[in-house]
């Protein structure tokens, strides 16, 4: 037959059975067991009351807690946590209290009443290097706008089209997509443009439809912003923290929203980024802004949107020509090449006496240079790159150009 493991219940009910000898000594009892004769007293008192269940180690909770969160502020605290379908922590939770309450709990409570109802979010890792945060001085300075990583719907994908203007965090557009071919983000842009207005520049990564490699930077649809007097930017070539505000958006929008929805198709996600848009813009407090809402630092912006593109003007002087649907305008007996988003449109070329070379501008926006007196060099200014034609090509683009490809 086993041994019957032994355990501090046996020990204490062994003690007191000894204890309610006739003639035994207590305080001698209590120091053969190695206990103070106040818990040996203890242990009695509760063994006569309540038999081997007394000798049970009792909650050591105090009857009182004069200090207890009250049950509607823990319930307000559940339900903040609920709306933000259990992404946001306590910093968040207790701003958008005090919106209601006077009294809202440290951070400390919040978390506390978060982990005993089992919805304490992992904690994630701080980034370990120090960073410098820039931001332009006012709204609609810059926007920065960018495609979050599409993803699968029953039928097709999603790409989610982002634009966020960078001194208020505002997210401008946050648009579900079916591609993202120039046209979409065209039309997309237009919405926006009629809405709240345009910026005065736009950063974009280097990828389509923003751009086109590294040695031709422009697109149909940067040329098509430059017409609007629109300034564009690119990021640096694999370097995401150039936009580092779209691309914490991306990560916010995933967490908060794309990781938690089943998505039917392309109109249930739109309805679904309005409604998280909504909530980022106006109730969610951001961390970057001292915990103020981004819709708090944002005014549209005074540049309405032209219905119909203006003309392009230059400054009397410039030599003006006309880019054909090769991409290439022709300048003193040469064909330079800058690009097919510019076909159709018309370029100017300024002297740059200092460099020795011209200028090509496309409307304010100085786009290359090119040297008139060495056919074979080009030069790269900001984003594009002029050239000269090869001999090759040089017979056809004669016959081409003939018919009022130059002015």
């Amino acid at each position: 037959m086993p041994f019957r493991e032994h355990s501090v219940v046996d020990e204490r009910e062994e003690f007191v059975r000894l204890a309610m000898v006739p003639g035994a000594n207590l305080s001698e009892l209590c120091r053969r067991f190695g206990i103070a004769r106040s818990n040996g007293y203890k242990w009695l008192r509760r063994y006569k009351q309540e038999g081997r269940a007394g000798l049970h180690d009792q909650s050591r909770r105090p009857h009182h807690s004069p200090t207890h969160t009250c049950e509607k502020i823990e319930g307000e605290v559940l339900r903040v946590r609920m709306e933000s379908k259990d992404a946001w922590g306590a910093r968040k939770i207790a701003r958008v209290m005090r919106r209601e309450f006077r009294d809202v709990p440290a951070l400390s409570t919040i978390t506390e009443i978060l982990r005993r109802h089992g919805k304490l979010a992992a904690s994630r890792q701080e980034h370990p290097g120090r960073f410098r945060r820039f931001e332009r001085p006012q709204p609609n300075d810059l926007w920065q706008m960018d495609f979050k990583g599409h993803f699968a719907l029953p039928r097709g994908r999603c790409h989610p089209l982002t634009v966020l203007d960078d001194h208020s965090r505002y997210a401008v557009g946050l648009q579900a997509c079916g591609n993202e071919q120039d046209m979409t983000v065209r039309e997309r842009l237009i919405t926006l443009f009629r809405c709240y207005g345009m910026p005065f520049e736009m950063l974009m990564d280097n990828g389509p439809p923003w751009g086109d490699g590294v040695n031709q930077r422009y697109t149909r649809l940067t040329v098509w912003l430059l017409r609007l007097g629109i300034r564009t930017t690119h990021g640096r070539p694999y370097h995401p923290q150039t936009q580092g505000k779209d691309e914490r958006f991306h990560r916010t929008l995933n967490h908060e929203l794309i990781k938690r929805t089943s998505f039917r198709d392309i109109g249930h996600c739109q309805e679904e980024f309005d409604g998280w848009r909504h909530i980022y813009n106006h109730m969610r407090p951001h961390e970057a802004l001292d915990l103020d809402t981004p819709a708090t630092r944002y005014q549209v912006s005074p540049r309405a949107f032209p219905e119909t593109l203006p003309e392009v003007e230059y400054w009397p002087g410039d030599a003006i020509r006309r880019v054909n649907n090769d991409g290439i305008f022709r300048y003193q007996k040469h064909p330079w090449r800058i690009g097919k988003a510019f076909a159709g449109q018309l370029v100017a070329l300024r002297a740059d006496e200092a460099a020795g070379r011209h200028a090509v501008y496309f409307c304010s926006k100085r786009i290359a240079q090119i040297d008139t007196h060495d056919p074979n060099s080009c030069g790269l200014v900001d984003d594009a790159r002029a050239s000269p034609t090869t001999p090759q090509e040089h017979q056809q683009i004669n016959s081409n150009t003939q018919h009022g490809s130059s002015r």
